[in-house]
């Protein structure tokens, strides 16, 4: 199975998944239940509801991979890149990387999302054969994929208790959820995604995600990588004669000699 390949299987997965999280538009996960049945409300804490969506849904991705002859490999240690590698069972040489990325729409515009961060520009992603913070080395991969989900927010009492009995009437704390599959370079921005560390950010506009526009996708991947390995490196004199460092995109062409 090539990239274009295993891109077209999991969107067709894709379509299924969602069925299987949500009911009537709504996340199917209510809370959590303690041994006296009583069920607690979700957080609305991003990180929270980020970590429980992977637990949901990883029981599913397990199914697509044994349908397609792949063995998942977690990474061994947090904050490894990716979240999922997908090994091959007939040829290991055969590797695609599935990191799972959940956001919400921004409330006052929905056209947007909050954005999220598409791996780091350090050390594994500068040097291909490292294995430092990555499962395996950058370059064993044979597509860098996202599997996201974009959600509205819904504000709930979490202070709020229940019973089973409750189940049904229990508000959801995500609704609307929109899921994707897209290659990792086709949705990049040209800035970092998180303050000081190394993170490549996202773009923002939620239909750009769907539909793989993003600022690289035209350009290719070689000068997407090429320009986050040279993220803040190449020293360049601008319009004033002050020396700076590239970290936007249109500044990097030019310096390339691709743009004018």
């Amino acid at each position: 199975m090539d990239k274009q390949m295993f891109k077209k299987e999991f969107r067709v997965f894709l379509c299924s998944l969602k069925d299987k999280i949500c009911e009537k538009d709504e996340w199917k996960v209510k809370g959590f239940i303690d041994i006296d049945k009583t069920i607690f409300s979700i957080s609305s804490d991003t990180k929270i509801i980020s970590k429980i969506l992977e637990i949901h849904i990883f029981p599913f991705i397990q199914d697509f991979a044994i349908q397609y002859n792949f063995d998942i490999v977690l990474p061994n240690h947090q904050n490894y890149y990716p979240d999922l590698s997908f090994v091959s069972k007939i040829d290991s040489h055969i590797k695609f990387a599935v990191d799972l990325k959940t956001t919400y729409r921004i409330e006052n515009n929905p056209t947007l999302c909050n954005g999220f961060t598409l791996g780091s520009h350090g050390e594994y992603f500068k040097n291909r054969e490292s294995t430092k913070n990555i499962q395996f080395p950058y370059k064993e991969y044979l597509g860098h994929f996202c599997l996201g989900i974009i959600y509205d927010r819904v504000i709930v009492n979490e202070l709020q208790r229940y019973t089973l009995q409750d189940l049904k009437a229990i508000q959801s704390v995500i609704k609307n959820l929109d899921l994707f599959f897209v290659e990792k370079y086709k949705i990049a921005s040209d800035s970092s995604g998180s303050g000081n560390t190394a993170n490549i950010g996202s773009i923002k506009n939620i239909n750009d995600i769907f539909n793989e526009k993003g600022i690289f996708a035209e350009l290719g991947e070689e000068i997407f990588d090429d320009y986050w390995i040279n993220y803040g490196q190449i020293s360049i004199v601008d319009v004033k004669g002050n020396i700076k460092k590239i970290t936007k995109l249109k500044e990097y062409l030019a310096y390339r000699g691709k743009y004018e």
